[in-house]
């Protein structure tokens, strides 16, 4: 049975490794979109992977299938936890991925996984460098800052990825 794997590439080296482990055989899924990015002279839309440094393999869950994906060229590591080794990302986490990004959609993003009550720090913007805790309302997230003497909080709604945990 196949299983999807999240695998752990050299900066930079998500296509190469996508390459050589086509070549050897091994289904991927390497999750790209497309940004414009400006030179001096021109512009180009340019296709960047949705999670750097990360590209998923679909390999049988047997230990021979892991050393021929991390003998290539590119690969550092299979994610796993701690001694029960490599973790499967579930089916119907690639599959809800593989809709976001065929829908045609322009606002495919990357948010941090953020949970209500998490303590955050701000790391751009106007708020750069603010800690404090993450709210979520009505679908947003919003920043809060507890005054603990006075018993009252503060909050300003704020994008998750202009947030990082503490």
């Amino acid at each position: 049975m196949l299983n999807w794997y999240a695998a752990y590439v050299k900066s930079r080296h998500e296509f190469v490794a996508q390459s050589e482990l086509g070549r050897k055989g091994v289904q991927t899924f390497l999750p790209t979109i497309k940004k414009l990015n400006q030179w001096k002279d021109r512009k180009k839309l340019v296709e960047f992977p949705l999670f750097p440094g990360y590209l998923f393999v679909n390999v049988p869950s047997y230990p021979s299938e892991f050393v021929n994906v991390l003998k290539t060229r590119g690969v550092v590591s299979i994610l796993a936890s701690g001694l029960d080794g490599p973790v499967p990302v579930p089916q119907d986490e690639i599959e809800s991925l593989k809709i976001m990004l065929t829908s045609g959609g322009d606002g495919v993003n990357v948010y941090p996984h953020l949970k209500s009550g998490a303590l955050v720090r701000v790391k751009r913007g106007p708020l750069k460098g603010a800690r404090g805790a993450v709210m979520n309302s009505e679908g947003e997230h919003i920043f809060v800052v507890n005054i603990d003497i006075l018993g009252r909080s503060i909050g300003i709604k704020v994008y998750a990825n202009d947030l990082e945990p503490e």
